[in-house]
């Protein structure tokens, strides 16, 4: 599949939303950090935006949840307006069934694992997903470096994906910008989550495309994708 460029409005000017939703139109989704100064040290918004947000753009949300008991908030996301609700696989009680919640509320279901959380452990639930997310930086503020050591993880993780036979998406998010997006996609990630990249830059939108190409350039050479 083409690669996905999901711009994340942590970086974004919280004043404006709507405006900044509007900035990177051409974007596959956007990416709504919601953190709640428990799961993550910081804490950015809730419900209410996400509503809000929803009804100010057409572009899709895609909404990761950095929070404590996801079990009881996630579903209130997808009512919210959110297409893609991700929880982290760290604070769920039951993933399967919060899965299942999701998809059966009509958004798509995905799964987060910090740096520190391998994904063997968690073979057996891929197919209850529609999306899987490694964390290449520690989730909590944006601007981090990218953390290399994450390339072997996204490796494995598209392995298992393939092995499965899946269509499976698989998300990379943090530090994530021109000097490290191909190393991603070569990897076998094909959903990019990028903030600074894209809100820093003097043309948002610009940076979109420009993200896409790289993502896609080097997909097209990946050994992954070639066999798939």
């Amino acid at each position: 599949m083409a690669a996905q460029i999901n711009p994340s409005i942590l970086s974004a000017d919280f004043a404006r939303l709507a405006d900044e939703a509007k900035a990177v139109q051409g974007a596959d989704w956007l990416h709504v950090d919601v953190m709640d100064n428990h799961f993550v040290p910081n804490l950015t918004l809730g419900v209410p935006v996400v509503e809000s947000l929803a009804r100010a753009t057409d572009t899709p949300l895609d909404c990761h949840l950095m929070i404590e008991a996801p079990d009881r908030w996630a579903p209130q996301y997808v009512e919210a307006g959110a297409g893609s609700v991700t929880f982290h696989v760290e604070a769920a009680t039951a993933p399967v069934r919060l899965a299942r919640e999701i998809r059966a509320k009509g958004a798509r279901a995905s799964m987060a694992l910090r740096p520190a959380t391998p994904i063997e452990p968690y073979e057996d639930l891929l197919p209850e997903l529609d999306m899987l997310l490694i964390m290449t930086v520690e989730p909590g503020f944006g601007g981090q470096a990218f953390l290399d050591i994450m390339l072997p993880k996204i490796r494995r993780t598209r392995e298992l994906i393939k092995k499965h036979g899946l269509e499976l998406w698989l998300q990379v998010d943090g530090g994530v910008s021109a000097s490290t997006i191909e190393r991603c996609a070569d990897a076998g990630a094909d959903v990019f989550v990028a903030g600074s990249a894209v809100y820093g830059a003097s043309d948002p939108a610009e940076a979109v495309r420009a993200l896409r190409n790289r993502a896609d350039a080097a997909t097209a050479k990946a050994s992954w994708a070639c066999d798939h």
